[in-house]
């Protein structure tokens, strides 16, 4: 049963997660990454999911999109209903013409979301061969990504295109990852840990990005971070984590004003 009020399907949340359970086998025993966890995510809205290394943030974020190693799982079950439509009884044919295309997602790493052997315009191409179905007609497709560089505010984008991932800066290759995630045109944008590897301004910068395109697509983004400061500044509604669970969910604003 769902934790939260029943919604006509016109009000109901995006994204809404429900007892969700992702267990790990380990030479320690099981490991509990994620235990239980209930959350929701409205359309437009940017949650913020906040708690400290090892809390269970991106295994959280894995789960949803379910991308966990099955051979490693000890348990994996609850709901995950994505605009009504439950996730977790899909096979994987189906979750492949979610992901990348109505659920995307970024990763704390950028390096490690690109292959160093292709160009960037080759894997940012590559999405839509998966989604051919969302993929401009004709010579569009090409302009198409150069626009996502460029909305992105990365500079001379045909030469951004044309280059290799080493030879790009963090700040630059976290961009282009952002901009992958939106060939697929998503409704549900998840960022895990979107600014850790960048230096300040970087990070101010990639922050009013996502800002900008929840406000000019409507687009809803899972944030997630251990910073509090982020939080404060982007989220709509905060879950706190810790141990794999959430401990605290309010709205940003009384979560600041007082924390329980």
């Amino acid at each position: 049963m769902s934790p939260f009020p029943e919604r006509d399907a016109d009000h109901r949340p995006l994204l809404e997660v429900s007892g969700l359970h992702t267990h790990f086998r380990t030479a320690r025993g099981v490991l509990r990454a994620v235990d239980g966890v209930d959350l929701r995510v409205g359309r437009g809205e940017i949650l913020g999911v906040v708690g400290e290394s090892g809390s269970g943030k991106s295994v959280l974020a894995q789960s949803i999109v379910r991308v966990n190693a099955p051979s490693q799982l000890q348990r994996a079950d609850g709901s995950i209903r994505f605009d009504g439509m439950e996730l977790m009884g899909l096979d994987e044919h189906a979750m492949r013409r979610l992901r990348g295309a109505r659920i995307a997602m970024v990763t704390q790493n950028p390096s490690s979301a690109l292959n160093p052997v292709f160009r960037i315009d080759s894997q940012m191409l590559e999405t839509w061969r998966f989604h051919p179905d969302r993929r401009p007609q004709g010579t569009h497709a090409r302009q198409r990504m150069l626009d996502l560089l460029a909305e992105v505010q990365l500079p001379a984008p045909e030469r951004i295109a044309r280059s290799y991932p080493f030879q790009l800066s963090g700040g630059m290759k976290q961009r282009v990852a952002i901009a992958m995630a939106l060939m697929g045109e998503p409704e549900l944008l998840i960022a895990d840990e979107p600014t850790t590897a960048l230096d300040v301004t970087i990070q101010a910068q990639i922050l009013d990005l996502l800002g900008e395109l929840r406000a000019e697509t409507g687009m809803a983004i899972m944030l997630i971070t251990h910073d509090l400061g982020v939080i404060a500044e982007m989220a709509d509604e905060v879950v706190v984590m810790y141990a794999g669970r959430v401990i605290e969910r309010a709205p940003a604003a009384a979560l600041f004003a007082a924390p329980q």
